[in-house]
């Protein structure tokens, strides 16, 4: 597991968008990334604003790794929580909510605890484990082409 602490700054924001890439870079997902890119984003900044009240004392963690079928990210603040329950559903008159509207879209699986605290963003990638099958074909391939027999 990978992780990324930051202080709740929106200054920080820049350092969550290099973890990303290096996590695309880590897993061979780039053509997930901006979507991966976007949801947390969104959890990243409701986390200092709304979580920690910008409070640049308290911390954000960020967190990936693998899970069944893909990877997944998760945000955690030192807030008080909140009703999660009540969110996620397209803003109607205002754009109170559109942060958590694009993550449980964006996300194929979203997972709350810790009284709202944390949020868990799953993404299923498709052939994860087929780019390190990949990865050993292309190895070998390049181990044989250095070391190849030439029969007479």
């Amino acid at each position: 597991m990978e992780q990324l602490a930051i202080q709740s700054d929106m200054n920080n924001i820049i350092e969550v968008e290099r973890f990303v890439s290096v996590m695309c870079d880590t897993y061979n997902i780039h053509n997930y990334a901006a979507t991966i890119s976007m949801s947390l984003l969104q959890a990243v900044e409701n986390a200092i604003i709304h979580g920690n009240k910008s409070d640049s004392s308290k911390m954000v963690v960020i967190e990936c790794d693998r899970c069944r079928g893909g990877v997944y990210f998760s945000v955690t603040d030192q807030g008080q929580g909140f009703d999660y329950c009540s969110y996620g559903k397209m803003p109607e008159h205002d754009d109170k909510g559109m942060g958590l509207y694009l993550m449980k879209s964006l996300s194929d699986k979203i997972i709350f605890s810790d009284n709202g605290r944390k949020v868990r963003m799953e993404y299923v990638v498709n052939g994860i484990d087929a780019s390190h099958a990949l990865e050993r074909i292309v190895t070998l391939r390049n181990y044989y082409s250095q070391h190849a027999v030439v029969h007479a």
